[in-house]
């Protein structure tokens, strides 16, 4: 059996580490290997992985626990649950790990991915392309299967030349072009509105057609303003909800 070995986090001093290591964690948790370890290293060994104290690590684990991601033993340790499932809603304090965690944690099967032209309605975000690549992903739940969101990228191609579909099936966009290709993601904007399940949309999510869905629209930016990638995914408006949690500075 392989061992647990959470990702690496850089440390975004704005927002309170304790979000930032338990929203890293998570996305390590959910999109472990079928073979890793359930067993977590120790609070001490997860404290100097992440560089924060263990005062600080113990408040993450404290918020993965009331998830029911994991399970705190005395001498024990502390364990993964094996049937660990996200909950919603969650709070997302404008962390990229907090994209990544939101997305990980299902099974995602490649439909399908190759260039193609611009579409009308991204070409304000790619004025300098006249061609992308596509990928197109869908999603199912870990336990029951039931398909829960798909989702089309619209990726700049000297970037999709790095990228491995196979990959897409283990981790998110997002983590892919970050930690993969090594794309030094500046900031993500998000927009969620409400939508009809079009026919394309109603077939995958296995849903009556015009019934109610969340659409989402993430636009990533790089270092230098660029737009690397424009996620658009469909989810099902009953298996949903999206949380903003704004704190006081």
């Amino acid at each position: 059996m392989t061992a647990f070995a959470p990702d690496s986090l850089v440390l975004n001093r704005k927002l309170p580490l304790w979000y930032q290591v338990s929203q890293s964690l998570r996305a390590s948790i959910l999109g472990r290997t079928p073979d890793a370890s359930l067993r977590l290293p120790t609070e001490e060994q997860l404290a100097a992985h992440y560089g924060v104290s263990v005062l600080t690590m113990r408040q993450a684990l404290k918020e993965l626990e009331e998830e029911g991601l994991i399970s705190r033993h005395r001498r024990r340790g502390t364990f993964i649950e094996p049937g660990a499932r996200r909950s919603t809603p969650r709070r997302l304090l404008g962390s990229i790990d907090a994209i990544v965690a939101q997305q990980s944690g299902e099974r995602t099967t490649v439909l399908g991915h190759g260039g193609e032209a611009v579409p009308g309605e991204l070409a304000e975000h790619f004025p300098d392309l006249t061609e992308i690549v596509a990928y197109r992903r869908l999603r199912r739940d870990g336990e029951s299967g039931e398909p829960t969101n798909w989702a089309e990228n619209a990726v700049r191609p000297e970037l999709a030349a790095a990228i491995d579909p196979a990959d897409l099936e283990r981790w998110p966009m997002t983590k892919v072009l970050r930690d993969v290709v090594g794309v030094r993601i500046s900031r993500i904007t998000d927009t969620v509105e409400a939508r009809l399940a079009d026919p394309e949309t109603a077939a995958l999510l296995e849903v009556p057609l015009l019934s109610p869905i969340l659409h989402y629209t993430g636009v990533t930016y790089d270092e230098e303003g660029r737009v690397v990638d424009v996620a658009r995914i469909r989810y099902r408006g009953d298996r949903f909800s999206f949380t903003v949690t704004v704190e006081a500075q």
